[in-house]
């Protein structure tokens, strides 16, 4: 069997098997992940149903790093969805500034995203907010049954735990399987729209389409040797070239310098660091009115002719200038932005993996220092007093 167009023994000799196997299983997974949703819709009803109706209401996404950036592809399609007040501030910032959670009068709704549940500023983001605020509430969404915050929740006065299946637990470095899982067990849970032709399973096309033609275009990226990429996209998609340009880092061990901007940011300084080395990857919204901005931008750094290589990734039968590199996403001009970020992000994890194995690092553990690790470690909770 092989993964990623790659054979099963070719990977475990180089120490990328794992995270292979978790790039490749996801469009599965989030069947499995829709079910598991499905079967816990009553619970999740009993804890939120009145808690969504309060005016007062203030929901707060939170995690670190990856788990971060899955709230950040969320926010802006649950507060354009629900009209709600919805923030994501990262537990590495909760935990660095408390006072950041504190708001008299709001209910708040604090949505822990977390992989293992073991990093420290998890339990720790959660008790600060207990801290912070009288009226607090917690939905955890993990991939870890035994983990510190999935056994903390257990003490918590108003919390509901939502396990997702195994293996969204990845045992590779690099979040994979697990953060597509995290983002569509939310979306799920808070009603979002996805894809206008069929739902979860629309998004398993996508997401098959992007594994089938991903391999080539980012075994092309990876020839380009190119030493910095820059993700752009807005929105929702803004997170997801915050978790594209992460993975780029970690499966390089860091070689390969990553950034990510939206389209109308990008000018405001980061524009700086394009050379003839650089790639650019643009995720393309399905927004008429966004899309002209990110066209706008395509056109600019077409004209400029300083990067080394500009792409657009796109849903089929979106317009574009007809000088532009484009991948071609055939079956996504149904999807919401949130949808989009599916199948993109499939794309992103596909070029790191790859980009790993061409410089010879094992991406099931690419830290040839060891300096950065599955779990965070060497992270020291100090003690907060409100004022």
């Amino acid at each position: 069997m092989d993964y990623l167009g790659i054979p099963e023994t070719q990977l475990e000799a180089a120490g990328g098997a794992w995270t292979a196997r978790e790039i490749v299983q996801q469009p599965q997974v989030w069947a499995s992940v829709a079910a598991a949703i499905g079967r816990e819709s009553q619970s999740l009803q009993e804890f939120l149903g009145k808690l969504l109706k309060r005016k007062e209401l203030r929901i707060v996404l939170t995690g670190a790093g990856t788990s971060a950036f899955v709230g950040e592809c969320l926010a802006p399609a649950l507060a354009r969805h629900s009209g709600m007040r919805v923030e994501t501030i990262a537990t590495t910032d909760i935990v660095a500034g408390p006072e950041c959670l504190r708001s008299p009068g709001a209910t708040l709704l604090l949505v822990s995203f977390a992989r293992s549940g073991n990093s420290p500023e998890s339990v720790a983001a959660v008790n600060l907010a207990e801290k912070a605020l009288g009226d607090c509430h917690h939905l955890i969404i993990t991939c870890n049954p035994e983990g510190a915050l999935t056994r903390h929740a257990r003490q918590l006065r108003s919390a509901k735990v939502v396990v997702l299946p195994d293996e969204t637990n990845d045992r590779g470095f690099a979040m994979t399987s697990s953060f597509t899982g995290m983002l569509l067990a939310a979306t799920l849970i808070f009603g979002l729209p996805v894809d206008a032709a069929g739902g979860t399973a629309a998004l398993t096309g996508l997401g098959r389409e992007l594994l089938a033609i991903g391999v080539p275009i980012a075994g092309d990226f990876v020839h380009g040797a190119f030493t910095r990429v820059v993700y752009l996209g807005s929105k929702e998609c803004k997170g997801l070239a915050r978790e594209a340009a992460l993975k780029m880092l970690e499966l390089s061990d860091g070689r390969v310098v990553a950034l990510a901007e939206t389209a109308l940011g990008f000018r405001h300084g980061p524009k700086t660091i394009l050379d003839r080395h650089t790639l650019v990857i643009m995720f393309l919204s399905n927004d008429p009115y966004t899309r002209r901005y990110e066209l706008d931008l395509l056109n600019e750094l077409r004209n400029d002719g300083v990067a080394g290589r500009v792409v657009a990734v796109t849903a089929d039968g979106q317009p574009l200038p007809e000088h532009a590199d484009a991948i071609r996403v055939s079956a996504g001009a149904s999807a919401t932005d949130l949808g989009l970020c599916f199948p993109y992000i499939i794309l992103a994890q596909t070029f790191a993996f790859l980009q790993s194995l061409a410089l010879g690092l094992t991406p099931d553990k690419p830290s040839a220092g060891g300096t950065v690790n599955r779990v965070v470690q060497g992270v020291s909770i100090h003690p907060w007093k409100p004022a």
